[in-house]
């Protein structure tokens, strides 16, 4: 018997500007005064010299609402508006013991009363304002205002995060006026560089909500709220016009029924430290405030609303989303925000019920309007064939976020309900494989056809496509995981063999029948029904995720592919790593990309960031690292609020902003900083540049804030009670109960220690051979601890 070593080291304030002995009676209009409530930090000043209105509120002392129509409620009849400031009989104004209620609120006109009742209270989160409203009559309503809340300026604050964790950005109100709709209970305003946020929160009964914003003619921002018990629909046809952004004049809802019956909503003032709601650490070696300016704003603009998420802007003027795109849960890696993983948790539901067809083909494209779509491919929910051929990357990559996000948020229930629509969109792509060789094959056969079949949509790529193929390998091997996790070790299996078939066919050279052509030596861009090949000019995305999803595992591959891009980088001074390093050969692709360069031939699309930074950070991390920081420079040049770059002079160009912009930032965080987050352990994997020493992040894990230390070869994860430290690979996990050690990239417990007093444990040596680590108990903590060594071999003795 074989014997192993272990080695354990052991004020709130009511207040008027008339007397409150009237108040406390009853008071009518003619007592024209101005009331206070305010809560910590939170201060409404209701105003009733003019009607009924907030015409002040203060967020610290400043000032964001400052007018007599600063905030009131306001119904659209038709061509008529109504509201709170034009009265048909005066109020009554009563004092309470935490607030002020005004009831007998009127207005209309001989056709229609509207009846509300207003009480402002101050409660120990804010200053809530209750409203309950009913009508005359039934009416159709055209807008609802209950309230609007209109700020000082457009510029008061700079963007208001959704409750879903999308962004309303006013940097890109640029008409006046301008209108944003979303369905959202909840908005978090705040402004770059300055502390004090404001969070509104609405809680009614009614089942739907929506907000509004706008920028208004006299260069106001306006902040409107709407609640229905029918759904709130855009004005426009529902069956071909979704749209949620509209620059001029306009409205965005179609009109609601108004009810007889009493309506009522609570809207909850509160106050957001800014600071401390997006604090990220100490960023050491990079520009931190520029970090969180990407991820507070060009990460987020994708998300046009509750249910639709992607990279495309909703400001743009299609509002497109493309569901080939295999990253939008790995925004949420960079973004850090739990609303955002539940929002797109809500989204990636409703793209399983209204995306697929019955076979399981995933539409890959959702927009504001049917023009992009081929003649009678969509449906009327807005998904749709691209008139530019059959994206086939849509179904791998829907089963890719599904996966991503399950390691981010660790929901086993919510992946359960994702796994036959996962499995469908898998079994329909890898049927076809006509010739068996593991990869599949795209609608068209060839060029002559001009029909493109992924992301690069116009580019006639065809028949065996590398770029679509190196997409389903990650979601083959990402969803087999997935599948063990869930206890089906058959299928899991299955999508494994498959995986590995795709893999050894992928690296075959070209005149094998796979992609690599050790001429030009990188990975081509497809091969055609005729055998011919396609796309030989170092397509960065394909020879990227090549290396990024681990189907390039050959080293010498892998450094000729990135030092000869490297070399081409140096050559022409890019900031960015271009679409493709030379041209397309004539043919390849849409006429007007000729000569090259020219949009998606050889134009700089940074959407492609993280998997560049990942392919890089393993051995060259400081040029991966580079290129992370040029994109922080020219965010700070032009808010990177561009589609792409021009590879002539590297100017913005395009009007569709995209999301994408921001991936380089969240490839600092995956690929660099190592944060991986995992269904059962947050993953840390540096791979640290020596500039970066000394970084201490703060990242949210599964409700859990954990402070992470990266230091070359030391690194340690805390949540505060239990921390580990380490000088490699590793993952962390706890509960209320301890603390729980993976070693390496393994899945499966290396050391869990049940210990309820504060544990901080550092990792000697794990190896199968000698494992010692040392513990230390702090705060009145002591053993016995309860230590539960996995991974050891039956019939052998241990110390």
């Amino acid at each position: 018997m074989k014997t192993r070593t272990l080695l354990l080291f052991t004020s709130l304030v009511i207040c008027c500007q008339c007397p409150l002995t009237a108040l406390a009676h009853g008071a009518s209009l003619k007592d024209t005064g101005k009331y206070v409530v305010s809560s910590g930090k939170i201060k409404l000043v209701l105003d009733l010299s003019a009607g009924v209105a907030v015409s002040s509120l203060s967020v610290d002392g400043k000032t964001v609402v400052n007018a007599p129509d600063g905030m009131i409620t306001s119904l659209t009849i038709g061509d008529k508006i109504f509201s709170s400031l034009h009265l048909l009989a005066p109020p009554v104004v009563k004092a309470t013991g935490s607030g002020i209620q005004i009831t007998g609120i009127k207005y209309g006109d001989k056709t229609i009363t509207v009846f509300e009742n207003w009480t402002l209270l101050r409660t120990k989160k804010g200053v809530d304002w209750k409203i309950s409203r009913r009508l005359s009559k039934n009416i159709p309503l055209n807008i609802v205002q209950s309230p609007v809340i209109n700020f000082e300026s457009i510029h008061t604050w700079d963007g208001a995060i959704q409750g879903y964790g999308g962004l309303a950005w006013f940097y890109l109100f640029t008409d006046k006026p301008s209108s944003y709709g979303v369905h959202s209970r909840s908005s978090c305003f705040w402004k770059a560089g300055e502390k004090n946020g404001l969070n509104i929160t609405i809680n009614t009964p009614a089942k739907n909500v929506a907000m509004t914003y706008k920028r208004t003619k006299d260069d106001r921002l306006s902040c409107s709220i709407m609640t229905s018990p029918s759904p709130i629909i855009p004005l426009n046809d529902p069956d071909t016009h979704r749209r949620l952004f509209l620059r001029g004049d306009g409205n965005v809802w179609s009109p609601v029924n108004g009810k007889t019956t009493q309506t009522s909503e609570d809207i909850l003032f509160a106050y957001s430290d800014n600071e401390k709601a997006f604090d990220r650490g100490k960023l050491a070696g990079v520009n931190g405030t520029q970090v969180n300016a990407v991820l507070n704003t060009i990460a987020r603009i994708g998300v046009i609303d509750s249910l639709h998420y992607g990279a495309n802007s909703w400001a743009t003027p299609y509002g497109p989303i493309c569901l080939h795109e295999q990253y939008i849960a790995q925004l949420g890696l960079g973004i850090d925000d739990e609303r955002y993983l539940k929002g797109y948790e809500a989204c990636l539901n409703y793209y399983r019920d209204h995306a697929f067809k019955s076979d399981g083909r995933v539409f890959p494209r959702w927009a504001y309007t049917n023009e992009d779509a081929a003649p009678g491919q969509f449906n009327r929910d807005g998904f749709y064939e691209a008139q530019w051929g059959v994206l086939m990357d849509s179904n791998p990559d829907f089963v890719s976020n599904v996966s991503d996000l399950f390691n981010l948020t660790g929901d086993r229930e919510w992946v359960i309900g994702q796994q036959k629509a996962c499995e469908k969109a898998l079994g329909w792509i890898l049927r076809r494989d006509s010739n068996r060789n593991g990869l599949v094959e795209m609608m068209n056969g060839n060029q002559t056809e001009k029909k493109s079949s992924d992301w690069i949509d116009i580019v006639w790529a065809s028949y065996e496509n590398a770029f679509v193929n190196a997409k389903l390998y990650y979601a083959l091997v990402q969803w087999s995981e997935v599948e063990r996790v869930l206890g089906n070790q058959t299928r899991s299996a299955y999508y494994a063999r498959c995986a590995g078939k795709l893999k050894t066919s992928f690296n075959k050279n070209i005149d094998k029948g796979g992609f690599w052509d050790q001429h030009d030596h990188c990975y081509v861009h497809w091969r055609d029904d005729r055998n011919t090949v396609h796309g030989t000019n170092m397509v960065t995305p394909v020879n990227f995720m090549a290396i990024a999803y681990g189907i390039c595992d050959d080293p010498a591959r892998q450094d000729t592919i990135l030092r000869t891009i490297e070399t081409k980088m140096q050559a022409e001074k890019l900031f960015f790593w271009p679409l493709t390093m030379t041209s397309y050969a004539p043919g390849e692709a849409k006429d007007s990309q000729y000569p090259f360069p020219s949009y998606e031939n050889g134009d700089l699309f940074l959407s492609w960031g993280s998997v560049g930074v990942a392919a890089y950070a393993k051995a060259h991390p400081t040029i991966a690292l580079t290129y992370i920081k040029n994109v922080l420079s020219q965010y700070g040049k032009d808010g990177l609020a561009f589609q792409r770059y021009s590879r002539k002079d590297q100017s913005g160009q395009g009007d569709d902003i995209l999301a994408g912009n921001s991936l380089s930032i969240v490839g600092l965080y995956q690929s660099i900083y190592g944060v991986n987050p995992r269904y059962n352990r947050l993953l840390l994997d540096p791979h640290l540049p020596a500039q970066l020493n000394g970084t201490k992040l703060k990242y949210h894990f599964q409700g859990r804030t954990l402070k992470i230390d990266l230091d070359s070869a030391n690194y340690a994860v805390s949540d505060g009670k239990y921390g580990i430290r380490s000088a490699h690979t590793f993952g962390f996990s706890s509960t209320a109960a301890g603390l729980t050690y993976f070693d390496g990239k393994n899945s499966d417990a290396a050391l869990q220690v049940i210990q309820k007093s504060p544990v901080n444990m550092t990792i000697h040596t794990w190896r199968p051979e000698t494992r010692s680590w040392k513990m230390v108990f702090d705060h009145g903590g002591s053993l016995p601890a309860i230590c539960k060594v996995g991974q050891l071999k039956a019939k052998s003795q241990y110390v």
